[in-house]
């Protein structure tokens, strides 16, 4: 029962959380192994695959206990969010086994290699190329923006396997061994001064013969499943326990600074609630929907502008509520610290995932049914298309 499993998951957490941020990946490793193992990671995933085999609302539950503590499960978000949901809808009974237990315990981190320099949010413009050899893949190219690339084991990549049929036909997804010959890596670092994206070069990679995922020459629907996916994990994501911009800590600072009584702050500070009030229904809705077998589709677009929406206002009430603090702090003052990086970061949860543009389209496209804006390259040749482009 429910019940139960809530009072049980109540007990381990309360004495096993840590109750301060994690930033160490092998503390992290840990601490989510002991997670599966205690019974409360992969909660509705299959038995057989490294899951709990359990409900929904045994979900629900440890979710609704867990927003307590500042749980160290970034590194595992696109694992568990994203390529492991993908997996369990498109892969094989073979790579289920393979890949899902290790993913659920923090013993093999993934990352998502879907983004090029060239291609921007046209996800389906790649060029990074696998071909046939024998009965495996050649994969050549680069990949951009990558989280977690810097210590993940494993990759989910798309490349173009046909370039002789239109652009969003003959793309492969491919399961990518980040530790194989001809994978290389680069950091690339923000203006919060953090490494949280990398380049990814492939030169001759070799993926096993059986590293698609789903179907050869299909990965741009494997993709689009993969993105719902995407957009459900970064809507359902919370303010990390103590974030200095959740409104909870704003709001403890508008009053340690004597300004909680002013208008504006106020208002700052309703707008931000009720961002984080809108974000976490939508994400309970969609996540609800999913977990049911409802495809997200586009919907899950709402969901992403939702969370773009929620680190615009959080920002501007940083600015409002922190005053100078919240750009310029002395040396060791954590707290002052962490609202400049949270003001920093801001722009980029909309653009990560898709632009804001971009799911707009989406909406208007596939949710309202709005004329679709007119694309001239969707039924021809993606060889043709690169040729006129370089020509």
């Amino acid at each position: 029962m429910t019940e139960d499993f809530s009072a049980r998951a109540a007990a381990w957490l309360a004495e096993h959380a840590p109750r301060e941020p994690v930033t160490d990946v092998a503390e992290a490793r840990l601490f989510q192994r002991e997670l599966h193992d205690a019974g409360f990671a992969g909660i509705t995933w299959p038995a057989e695959y490294g899951g709990q085999g359990l409900t929904r609302a045994d979900q629900r539950a440890f979710d609704a206990l867990a927003r307590d503590y500042p749980l160290p499960v970034k590194p595992f978000l696109i694992g568990l969010g994203m390529i492991g949901p993908t997996l369990l809808d498109l892969g094989t009974p073979e790579q289920k086994r393979r890949y899902l237990r290790p993913m659920a315990r923090g013993e093999e981190i993934w990352c998502q290699l879907f983004s090029e320099p060239d291609a921007g949010s046209d996800v389906a413009g790649l060029t990074t190329r696998a071909r046939r050899d024998g009965d495996g893949w050649i994969l050549d190219g680069q990949k951009v923006w990558t989280s977690r690339a810097e210590y993940a084991e494993w990759g989910a990549a798309l490349a173009r396997t046909d370039p002789d049929v239109p652009k969003h036909r003959g793309i492969t997804m491919f399961v990518v061994d980040m530790t194989a010959p001809g994978v290389q890596v680069r950091p690339l670092r923000d203006m919060t001064g953090a490494v949280r994206f990398n380049e990814v070069f492939f030169d001759g990679v070799r993926p096993a013969a059986d590293a698609v995922v789903g179907t050869v020459g299909e990965g741009w629907d494997a993709a689009v499943r993969m993105l719902g996916h995407e957009r459900i994990t970064i809507t359902d994501l919370r303010l990390p326990h103590g974030h200095p911009a959740s409104h909870a800590a704003l709001a403890a600072l508008a009053r340690a600074r004597g300004v909680s009584g002013d208008p504006h702050v106020r208002r700052r500070l309703a707008e931000v609630y009720r961002a984080e009030r809108l974000a976490e229904l939508l994400a309970a809705r969609l996540g609800e929907e999913a977990r049911a077998g409802r495809p997200t589709g586009p919907r899950g677009s709402a969901g992403k502008l939702a969370a773009g929406r929620l680190a615009r206002l959080s920002a501007d009430a940083v600015a409002d509520v922190a005053g100078h603090t919240g750009l310029a702090w002395e040396p060791g003052d954590a707290a002052a610290a962490g609202l400049a990086a949270a003001l920093l970061d801001a722009p980029s949860t909309r653009i990560a995932g898709g632009t804001d543009e971009i799911q707009r389209q989406i909406i208007g496209d596939r949710v309202l049914g709005l004329p679709r804006e007119p694309a001239a390259d969707r039924d021809i040749p993606f060889s043709a298309l690169r040729a006129k482009g370089s020509a």
